[in-house]
């Protein structure tokens, strides 16, 4: 399982001090108002930044360095990665994306691709599902089409193959 991961993204500066608005990917923000310090990932490049304050609304934090507007512009689209440990705790059926991310997707005892992204959709969440082919598929991530999901051995179970074609 991956132990570090995309929690959030950063939008645009929000006034004049530096303020750089967050996207939580989860929904969840509670864990992002007690943020001390991040990791930052744009472009590959990784960088820590201690957190000044943090506020609720809009969800968004000073960062210590990062005192104007254009400074805080050059941090948008960056990802805010966590470590599993300080990351929002699931409900029972739930899982991280990182998680599900190389998944072998196993239908009728064979392995017929790997999940490569999970991606919101309208209607909720869809795997996409790389074929042995190379073809992309994008399956609804709901019980209806995915049975067991294993993280220990790796595998989703497809339980409608039909998707596939």
């Amino acid at each position: 399982m991956t132990e570090r991961f995309v929690v959030a993204l950063l939008g645009s500066p929000f006034g004049l001090t530096g303020r750089v608005k967050i996207e939580s990917l989860s929904g969840e923000k509670n864990h992002l108002l007690e943020l001390q310090k991040v990791t930052l990932r744009k472009e590959g490049l990784e960088k820590e930044y201690i957190v000044e304050e943090v506020f609720a609304f809009p969800l968004s934090f000073k960062l210590k360095g990062i005192n104007t507007p254009e400074a805080a512009k050059t941090l948008r689209s960056a990802e805010i990665l966590f470590s599993r440990d300080h990351a929002a705790p699931l409900n029972e059926g739930e899982f991280y994306i990182e998680d599900l991310r190389g998944l072998d997707v196993i239908a009728e005892s064979n392995i017929v691709g790997i999940i490569s992204d999970v991606i919101e959709g309208g209607g909720g969440f869809l795997a996409e599902v790389l074929l042995g082919s190379g073809e992309k598929k994008l399956v609804p991530f709901r019980n209806e089409f995915f049975g067991k999901i294993d993280l220990v051995a790796g595998t989703a179970e497809l339980v409608n193959v039909w998707i596939l074609e």
